[in-house]
């Protein structure tokens, strides 16, 4: 292999294939080859970068220039100007949306400057499918490190003394966990990577499968040889295509460089990894839920205890970590438990990932120092709210979570004080809501998600959850009652305390989170019949300011079922019993006459 002057990272993620970076990951080479540069250029296709809203993106080094929004017609320009003549491409950088300025320097984008990735170290930087490039990042060191150097009892302390917590919501120890498994008597034992990620907006797990999937194998060999375990599986949902595919590709890489399988690094530890294709249910990110999937039953929680770390996997002692978990595992060992003590608080260690989506100016893949305020991620990293609005809440832990306010801007993004506020870490996902989203019908969207994911074993969450969703459905239109407040808290209290499984205890979260800081929405949706948000259609109303019309007509001509009527250069009306509330009046009124209240 020659020297290349420079690299073109394409982000290679999901959501920038979706918006077409395969051909724009074409083009340039096509265009590179034209140029007679190919022997001094290396395109290479990377893991999520993290930029989803920006995609395609791409990263050229040594130059540290960031590209976005990229099409096919645009590669000609940056091969012309930039790789041939050295010059950038201004129309195609980064523009801050707070302070409208380009910068070039991906180092120096707010989005990627304000962030420490341990877990996504590797994700956007290397080609997922080249194990030498993750090995170059000192992949497998940790593995060696630890099959030669360490005890199976120290590889568990140095966790333990990590603060390591579980980051697929329970926030429970890692070390401890690998500790109790690893103290289990049994013939034969199992390792589980939980990657079957399905709370709505995240995609956390997916990036890291995507784009550094020997992160996770090397991990779960490290566990097996701490807990005595010689066979592990990864758990990852079949909406995920591309993690499959790079994932298996991943696994027969290690097993041919003998980084799996029997004997590794000349020792007498032997372990494997096999894949499990789940078909999405939501329940089955429950542990035990899950290991009933890989088993070919029903994925349907079971009773707890016994824990799987003592009768999980056909009855074996199982350990079970999610993506990010075992993300975090290598770097710990390779650099020491005080280094990773080191970042975060006193009681949350390390980072943690989110998966950022909503109203907010840079979607995508954030992570930062456990400790971390909201105004920072929203502000300094996300770059605020679009169009100038107003922020209003924030849900975190996807439908299992709850939200935060205004005055919750500034506490520290960790897993005590997130309880506190009744909500919780979660998965990590974070969704951003600005003053256009009402609280009533975001309760509602989450419960219906929860109630239509219920595995339907136990009465409290199959019917309890049918009846709270019932409720806010007649609240959102219009036929809301009094009394309803006070039944969905007594709903919600029962079916806490007495579902069978996790999901089921914290699935009115999201009522009860909202009901605590946005009860004055619920008892204007019932009492006044409004929507303070103009969110809900049912009861929400059009109306023209008789002092702004101009009367030019363009609301009557794009109304669907003539609902406006009027004379040209006179004030017009709309029929509020004709009107099918689709907005399309205030959209295209150039004059802002139409006001919905």
């Amino acid at each position: 292999m020659g020297f290349y002057r420079a690299q073109v990272l394409v982000c290679g993620g999901a959501g920038c294939i979706s918006s077409g970076c395969k051909a724009v990951k074409q083009a340039l080479i096509d265009e590179i080859e034209k140029a007679g540069i190919s022997d001094e250029i290396k395109v290479i296709e990377t893991g999520c970068i993290g930029t989803c809203e920006l995609g395609p993106v791409m990263v050229v080094y040594p130059d540290d220039t960031f590209y976005q929004q990229v099409k096919p017609e645009d590669v000609y320009d940056i091969v012309q100007e930039h790789l041939v003549k050295g010059r950038i491409v201004p129309r195609l950088l980064y523009r801050d949306p707070l302070t409208e300025k380009t910068i070039p320097e991906y180092s120096k984008i707010g989005f990627f400057a304000g962030q420490k990735r341990i877990a996504l170290r590797n994700t956007g930087v290397i080609d997922p499918k080249v194990i030498e490039e993750y090995i170059a990042r000192d992949g497998y060191a940790a593995l060696g490190k630890a099959l030669t150097e360490m005890t199976p009892e120290q590889v568990i302390n140095e966790l333990v003394e990590s603060g390591l917590r579980g980051r697929g919501g329970a926030g429970f120890s890692t070390g401890l966990k690998w500790r109790f498994t690893a103290r289990a008597k049994a013939d034969e034992k199992y390792v589980v990577c939980n990657a079957d990620e399905g709370d709505p907006g995240a995609f956390m797990d997916r990036s890291v499968l995507e784009g550094d999937p020997h992160s996770v194998l090397e991990a779960m060999s490290i566990a097996g040889y701490a807990i005595g375990a010689t066979q592990g599986f990864v758990y990852v949902r079949a909406e995920y295509p591309l993690a499959v595919a790079n994932l298996q590709h991943a696994i027969e890489q290690a097993r041919k460089h003998n980084l799996l399988g029997k004997s590794i690094f000349g020792t007498d530890f032997s372990f494997d990894i096999e894949l499990r294709v789940g078909a999405g249910a939501f329940v089955c990110g429950e542990e035990t839920a899950l290991l009933a999937s890989i088993e070919g039953h029903r994925g349907e929680p079971r009773p707890k205890p016994p824990y799987p770390s003592d009768a999980g996997l056909w009855g074996k002692p199982t350990l079970i970590n999610n993506v990010e978990t075992l993300a975090n595992i290598a770097p710990i060992i390779l650099r020491g438990a005080e280094w990773f003590n080191g970042i975060g608080t006193e009681k949350s260690k390390g980072t943690k990932v989110f998966a950022v989506a909503g109203k907010i100016n840079n979607t995508g893949l954030v992570e930062v120092p456990m400790g971390t305020t909201l105004r920072e991620i929203i502000y300094d990293i996300c770059g605020g709210i679009p169009g100038g609005k107003r922020f209003k809440a924030a849900q975190t832990g996807g439908p299992s979570g709850g939200c935060l306010t205004t005055e919750h801007l500034d506490i520290p993004m960790e897993y005590d004080s997130l309880v506190r506020l009744g909500s919780m870490m979660g998965s990590g996902g974070l969704i951003v809501m600005d003053e256009d989203t009402c609280m009533v019908d975001i309760a509602r969207f989450f419960l219906d998600f929860t109630q239509d994911e219920s595995c339907g074993k136990c009465t409290p969450c199959r019917i309890g959850t049918k009846r709270m969703l019932e409720i806010l459905n007649r609240i959102t239109r219009g036929d809301g009652k009094e009394g309803d407040i006070e039944t969905l808290e007594s709903l919600a209290k029962n079916i806490k305390q007495s579902s069978l499984c996790g999901l089921g205890q914290s699935a009115p979260n999201p009522v009860l989170s909202t009901l605590r800081y946005f009860r004055s929405e619920y008892e204007a949706h019932i009492r006044d019949k409004k929507c303070p948000a103009g969110a809900c259609q049912a009861l929400i109303a059009y109306e023209i300011d008789p002092e702004r019309c101009r009367g030019c007509g363009i609301c009557s001509r794009v109304c669907p079922v003539e609902a406006v009527s009027g004379q040209p250069k006179s004030p017009y009306l709309i029929n509020s019993e004709k009107c099918i509330k689709c907005g399309m009046c205030m959209e295209k009124c150039p004059f802002d006459a139409i006001a919905k209240h």
